[in-house]
């Protein structure tokens, strides 16, 4: 097959591909219909479904259909976004979730974070921060708001590290490293000279050892419980 073919195979196989389906689960309804109008103008992503209760959302889920990301307010009536996120990441770990919240105080982050949360992104974000943030989740990323990101870190420093044996390899143990470092499956390949599949097998046996659904809560767990080597 000469270059000019792989090419256009390329391009078709891009141009095919399904955009990602996005649920929206937000109780403010002007909020949650602008979040979607801003996402169903992205070429590479549709918001299938929007949500004022996590009940509704989670219903959905029990009758079947899967959403690859979920956008979540924490504050919600009824059921707690925290609490929604905790159950959905239980029983479908393969659905990532993005927090988009007004909360930004430590103790809703922290609880978000062991959740589940994939990421974390603050109400005051600009629209177009909130597909840029999808996509990097869903490269393997962990988008954190800045400000978020700043607090997290200073929350886990007054924290003493209490050092546990989780029975990490040493490879196992490189990988976490590059995962606090904030890189992505792609370049903790690129890093370490292995294959994706490889470092996706490791990434799945940190998370089973450390009992967490995410990299976000593996990066976390990591830094408040002091498993790396500092230096």
């Amino acid at each position: 097959m000469s270059d000019s073919d792989k090419d256009t195979k390329t391009a078709d196989t891009e141009e095919n591909k399904e955009p990602s389906k996005v649920w929206v689960v937000e109780d403010n309804e002007t909020l949650r219909r602008t979040v979607a109008r801003v996402l169903d103008r992205q070429d590479d992503m549709k918001c299938v479904h929007q949500f004022e209760r996590c009940e509704e959302a989670i219903q959905r889920l029990v009758a079947g259909e899967r959403p690859n990301v979920m956008l979540f307010d924490i504050g919600l009536p009824g059921m707690s976004g925290i609490e929604g996120i905790r159950r959905i990441k239980t029983a479908l770990p393969e659905i990532e979730i993005l927090v988009f919240s007004v909360f930004d105080d430590n103790e809703k982050v922290f609880n978000a974070i062991c959740a589940g949360a994939s990421g974390y992104l603050l109400k005051t974000s600009s629209m177009g921060e909130i597909p840029d943030a999808i996509r990097e989740i869903l490269a393997g990323g962990a988008p954190i708001n800045a400000l978020i990101a700043r607090q997290v870190l200073d929350m886990f420093s007054d924290l003493a590290p209490q050092s546990r044996d989780y029975g990490l390899t040493d490879r196992e143990k490189e990988v976490l490293e590059q995962m606090v470092e904030g890189l992505t499956k792609k370049e903790i390949a690129d890093h370490l000279d292995l294959s994706f599949h490889t470092v996706d097998k490791h990434i799945r046996g940190i998370y089973s050892k450390l009992h967490v659904n995410t990299m976000t809560g593996a990066v976390a767990k990591a830094l408040k419980e002091g498993l790396l080597p500092k230096g």
